[in-house]
């Protein structure tokens, strides 16, 4: 029947617009009962972002200007990748980052990243208030970092290895690619297995390095997996071969993942 065509996602999102505006037995609320929780709070963006839901959008701003952290960073986010809207954006991110959001922060941070970049349509003049925008992307992945982010750890390390608003420092970088590395990031895994095995930053440890470097792979990262091949290629041929397969699907299948 026509009726079974509906996909799952427009049903979720119809689920989740009925709870929210009629506030019956399917509205998840929040820790003190007032509002709907961040999972129901994320699916209605879902809606706004996914399928341009106007009355998913209106959802998310009524609850943002109530003061609802998940609220403002969903509609921040939102707001990104709108040119008009971008310094919007960064107000409702901020909020909700000072409000201890540790995503909302890591998405302040690339938007102040893009600034310091000239990849973003809000100036200079506008966005940093005195302090430069690198420095600002800087103090933002931090504060996510503190907060077991571990893409916002990455940045940390690449920031610092570059010296993108905080003066170069490898054996800081170092610090924070093994900090994202512990929790869980691939790319960071992979860049530390260079810095151990180069000693940029830590003492030179092939051991380690070749830890990370099998730890990255083991996450599926793709260049892990085709440096791992080519490590082992003399020695199991066969084993190379199937990294080299595994590397090709995942860059295919996989591209935005990390």
């Amino acid at each position: 029947m026509k009726r079974w065509s509906i996909t799952l996602l427009a049903c979720l999102s119809l689920a989740a617009l009925t709870a929210c505006r009629d506030g019956g037995p399917h509205m998840a609320a929040g820790a003190d009962g007032a509002g709907p929780d961040a999972a129901r709070i994320e699916s209605v963006a879902m809606a706004a972002s996914q399928q341009g839901n106007a009355e998913a959008e209106q959802r998310l701003r009524s609850w943002a200007a109530r003061g609802m952290p998940v609220a403002q960073r969903e509609l921040g986010i939102l707001y990104r990748a709108r040119p008009g809207q971008q310094e919007e954006a960064m107000r409702l991110l901020e909020q909700a980052a000072r409000s201890g959001d540790a995503q909302a922060a890591f998405h302040l941070a690339e938007s102040y990243r893009g600034i310091a970049n000239g990849t973003s349509g809000i100036s200079n003049a506008a966005a940093s208030s005195g302090t430069s925008p690198g420095a600002l992307a800087w103090r933002w992945y931090l504060a996510a970092a503190e907060k077991k982010h571990a893409k916002a750890a990455l940045m940390l390390g690449l920031l610092a290895r570059n010296g993108e608003g905080v003066p170069r420092d490898a054996a800081r970088s170092a610090r924070w690619l093994e900090a994202a590395s512990e929790l869980g990031n691939a790319h960071a895994m992979f860049l530390l297995s260079y810095v151990y095995r180069e000693g940029q930053g830590v003492p030179r440890d092939a051991t380690r390095a070749q830890h990370w470097l099998e730890e990255s792979a083991e996450h599926e990262y793709p260049p892990a997996l085709q440096e791992l091949a080519m490590a082992v290629a003399d020695s199991d041929a066969e084993r190379a071969g199937h990294l080299l397969k595994e590397a090709h699907e995942h860059r295919r299948n996989n591209w935005n993942r990390f």
